[in-house]
This record gives structure tokens, sequence and C-alpha cells, in this order.
């Protein structure tokens, strides 16, 4: 089976670009998954997310679940397979963890602008309104659901049917497992936003919403 040299992560396609060192930062020619290139600088999210912690987060998290998830499937009949369908065939455990983490990771950094925050518009603006009430309702019940996701996990805005819905996940789990449609996430392990904000999560919630949300992302994910 040929790979696709691609990584489709909610409406956008990522391409791997065919670069001659393999040493590059965000490609190795022997693997399988490749580590997709963030959206923007390192510091582009400054002050609100700072480069010490994407230089963590990023170079070092993310980039962990790639290597770890190229090791477990090397030599097996996923060798080959798109991360989706290693996400789709894989059971609870280590790779289905590993490989989920590559996704969301990928999926946060997208669900981030520079240029974020505020209030969508558009039909997404509908969608909200109709599904929450009024977009403060949906950001009070968004802030509600990230700061008390207890633990290690993520929690997401979904599409569920004409409408949206939020939706909260454990450790690695991932909505697409589930036959749903993320629209955008935000990642509520520590190691997301404890160099920042410490324990203050609540703070991390409020600055992702106010200044880095990017709805463009969101609402081209519930066109497609």
């Amino acid at each position: 089976m040929q790979r696709s040299a691609a990584l489709s992560v909610g409406a956008l396609t990522f391409p791997v670009p065919a670069l001659s060192k393999a040493s590059d930062r965000h490609y190795a020619a022997a693997m399988a998954i490749t580590l997709p290139a963030l959206p923007y600088a390192d510091d582009a999210l400054d002050p609100h997310i700072t480069a010490h912690t994407i230089s963590f987060h990023y170079g070092k998290h993310h980039a962990a679940y790639v290597n770890n998830l190229n090791g477990l499937i090397d030599g097996t009949d996923l060798a080959d397979a798109s991360l989706e369908e290693i996400i789709d065939a894989a059971d609870p455990g280590g790779l289905y963890n590993n490989a989920a983490q590559v996704w969301n990771h990928t999926f946060y950094w997208e669900s981030m602008s520079p240029n974020g925050g505020g209030a969508p518009s558009g039909d997404l603006a509908a969608a909200i309104d109709s599904s929450f009430g009024s977009y403060d309702a949906f950001r009070e019940q968004f802030t509600a659901d990230a700061v008390g996701n207890f633990g290690s996990g993520w929690t997401w805005l979904v599409k569920e049917g004409d409408g949206v819905a939020i939706v909260k996940t454990d450790d690695a789990d991932t909505p697409i497992k589930h036959g749903q449609t993320p629209l955008l996430t935000i990642d509520v392990w520590e190691h997301a936003y404890y160099l920042d904000y410490q324990n203050a999560r609540p703070a991390y919630v409020a600055a992702f919403l106010d200044h880095l949300v990017n709805w463009d992302f969101a609402a081209a994910n519930f066109a497609a």
C-alpha cells in the first residue's frame, strides 16, 4: 500500500515536503508519520503562550509522540498507514495513545492563531447561538468544561447535526475515534500551560478564548 504523503487535520491537509535533509526539524525520510510544521513562528502566540512553552510542548512532547508512534508501527501492517487509519485500527493502549496525541496536537496548533480570539461570525456563530443560546453562554460552558476537565485531557467544540456541542476527552482520546467532527480544541494537559500559568488553568483558558482561538479554522471545519 502506498501511503499518501499528507496529513489531514480537520478541513486542512498538510503536505509532507520532499526535503533533501532528513535531519530537518519537521521531516525524517525514514518515518511514516512526520511532525507537521507549526502554522506560525514559535513566538507568534506571545505573551499568551510563550516560545518557551512551545519549545517544550511542540518541540519535545508532540515530537516524542511522533517518534514513539513510528517505533510502534515499524515493521507492522500499519507501517504505511495514514495517521487516521492507525487511530481507527488501534485498540486502547500505547499505539492508540501516541497516534491520537499526534493528531490532537496538530489540530490544537491549528485551533490557535496570533490574530485569534473573540467571537465567531457567519454560519458557525449562528450554530453556536442556536445550540447554546448565545456566544456568552457558549463561552461560559466551554470555560467551565475546560477548567473542570479533571486531570489530563482535551476540551472540544464538535459538529452535532446542524449545530455544535462541547465534548471532553480524557488523556489521549480524540473525537474522530467516535465518529464526531471536531471544530477546535484546547489542550488541558498541564504541559500545555504550566510554564506560563503554573496551576492557573482558568487564566490559560481565558487567554485561549480572548486572544488565540482560531475561528476561521473552526468555521472551515464546520462548513466541510
